[in-house]
């Protein structure tokens, strides 16, 4: 294990060569790293809306910049940036994080267009829903209020298997969980009224919210809770993963549907 802070560019070029070293190249790079403050921009200090884009932003620059130049060496290599639906649509209370993965999706575009003449050569962007991790508890939370990520909360392993599938069939961009895919075509179709809805919800949501501390998480300095693949979000609500829901809810629509139309072929051939 080497450990790597991603903010370091001589730390990420360590962390590259040491894997060239140990394993004679490198096949898949991806950029994990991500975090965030949650408060009103002109409340939370900029020095951890300067971490964030330093997190988030660069430390996936850095990434890139170390490994690419193994992959054009070797003339193959999958570069996978894990981004976020805010990099569809805005996140409010959250403005630098929003900021960085805007700029985390262009960046991954460029680099697309950049290595069009290297068919061997894939950079991928990957567009997480809410998922189960310690995100939450990581990120700093400014606003006095306890975050409720709602009911649709996807598991990490479904972000794992799209790291895996892209690691075997590369493709551009990949959304992980509906609301994801939901939520580029509302601002790509509709971006005015996405972006009121969005705010107005989350204004509401914050103004109901339950009192909490307020936190710095593990935003400027390492914390000892946290540190588990779950975040426990989904144990805690008592729900299941929503990927589950959607195909549950998907199955019975489709039994439905045959019902639906069984009957009416019935109809038709009594007729």
């Amino acid at each position: 294990m080497v450990e790597t802070d991603v903010t370091d560019t001589g730390a990420v070029a360590a962390l590259a060569q040491g894997a060239a070293d140990a394993f004679g190249g490198i096949d898949i790079w991806i950029n994990n790293a991500g975090s965030g403050v949650i408060g009103a921009f002109w409340e939370a200090p900029l020095e951890l809306q300067r971490r964030t884009i330093e997190l988030n932003l660069l430390g996936a620059m850095y990434g890139a910049y170390a490994v690419l130049p193994y992959f054009l060496r070797q003339g193959r290599g999958i570069l996978i940036n894990n981004i976020s639906l805010a990099a569809w649509a805005p996140n409010p209370f959250g403005a630098a994080y929003t900021a960085s993965k805007f700029g985390l999706r262009g960046l991954t575009a460029s680099l697309r267009q950049e290595l069009g003449d290297h068919p061997g050569i894939h950079v991928c962007g990957v567009f997480p829903a809410i998922i189960d991790t310690p995100g939450l508890e990581h990120g700093a939370n400014l606003t006095g209020k306890r975050i409720d990520p709602g009911p649709l909360i996807f598991a990490p392993e479904d972000v794992a298997e799209t790291f895996v599938a892209l690691a075997c069939r590369p493709r551009d961009e990949v959304a992980v969980g509906w609301p994801a895919r939901a939520g580029q075509i509302a601002y790509a179709l509709a971006p005015r009224a996405t972006e009121h809805l969005i705010g107005a919800f989350a204004r509401r949501a914050l103004r109901r919210a339950d009192p909490a501390p307020r936190s710095e998480g593990a935003l400027m300095h390492p914390v000892a809770y946290g540190t588990s693949v779950s975040g426990g979000l989904r144990l805690r609500k008592g729900v299941p993963s929503a990927r589950l829901v959607t195909n549950a809810g998907l199955a019975v629509t489709a039994l439905l549907l045959g019902m639906t139309l069984a009957a009416y072929s019935r109809r038709s051939e009594g007729r």
